[in-house]
């Protein structure tokens, strides 16, 4: 039987897969509201790749497969404490099986930049009751980690499309062998016992976009997984 739960959903311009770490500057109000929410709760919120074609009240959607963030750490930037730096660590993926809306419709002319729209935000936040929140939840299904092994020569074969990947884009600059191998290195890929974590990491590298990833993070099994990576490593 799946595993359901309701989480906080922040949308972000970035995938985040499973056990990797994501460091973020809080200083929307509705989103420092979300975080503390979590600080009060389990610490745990879902992040989930933007999907503009998907509004909601106005707001940009989510994606619906995202992975489960949990801070790990929480500081203030600010005296008045309205800025935050957390750190986060990803944990399991999910799928949203139902959008549970913000309080509030996308204010016209919002910028959540300026102090205006902080007041527009934190004007709301002092008329609503605890039980409306002014960012997106939802109930979602907890998604089984891929257990399949990674075979070293899959493994050496994505590191040599991503090589050839980047050689071609250089082009017509000339980057040495052992400039790749450097940046491997940097980014801890250099192994004999290779993971699927390090598959998310050199897709990672590899990647243009964060759209690009949406793919690789929505795979359900390593033969899948191995195909995706492929194909964004290709260079058409």
């Amino acid at each position: 039987m799946s595993q359901t739960k309701i989480i906080p959903i922040f949308p972000l311009e970035l995938v985040l897969f499973p056990r990797q770490e994501l460091p973020l500057w809080i200083f929307e109000p509705r989103y420092k509201q979300l975080v503390d929410d979590c600080m009060i709760g389990d610490g745990q919120f879902g992040v989930c790749l933007v999907d503009v074609s998907n509004k909601i009240k106005g707001w940009n959607g989510p994606k619906s497969i995202g992975t489960i963030a949990k801070i790990t750490k929480c500081e203030d930037i600010e005296i008045d404490g309205m800025q935050l730096q957390i750190q986060t660590l990803g944990r399991s993926k999910f799928k949203i099986k139902k959008i549970i809306p913000p309080s509030i419709e996308f204010p016209e002319n919002y910028d959540p930049h300026s102090i205006d729209g902080h007041q527009v935000i934190s004007d709301n936040i002092q008329k609503s009751n605890n039980n409306e929140k002014l960012y997106i939840k939802a109930e979602v299904e907890l998604i089984p980690e891929i257990d399949d092994d990674i075979l070293l020569k899959q493994w050496e074969h994505l590191v040599d499309l991503w090589k050839e990947k980047i050689t071609k884009q250089a082009f017509p600059q000339k980057i040495e062998p052992f400039t790749l191998d450097q940046i491997l290195t940097q980014y801890y890929l250099i192994t004999d016992t290779p993971t699927i974590d390090y598959v998310y990491s050199l897709s990672a590298l590899g990647a243009k976009d964060p759209n690009d990833l949406q793919p690789i993070l929505e795979a359900n099994s390593m033969e899948e997984l191995i195909k995706r990576v492929e194909e964004l490593l290709t260079v058409k």
